[in-house]
């Protein structure tokens, strides 16, 4: 995964309203994220797949920044 894609990510987090990021259940969690992203740019599966898993693997800290706000 390149810079620019994690930049595209986490700007997509930052702008999803915090009640969606706290209320979903970790895989709904997962699956909003990636319909919004989808939802601005087309990604293949292999992107699917490799984004999913790292958004899977930051749910604690996309909570806690979410919780923060």
């Amino acid at each position: 995964m390149n810079s620019s894609m994690l930049r595209y990510i986490w700007s997509v987090i930052e702008e999803t309203q915090t009640s969606t990021l706290l209320n979903f259940s970790d895989a709904e969690l997962v699956q909003q994220l990636i319909r919004l992203l989808e939802n601005r740019r087309l990604l293949n599966d292999e992107e699917i797949s490799i984004v999913s898993a790292y958004i899977g693997s930051r749910v604690s800290l996309i909570r806690d920044l979410a919780f923060a706000r």
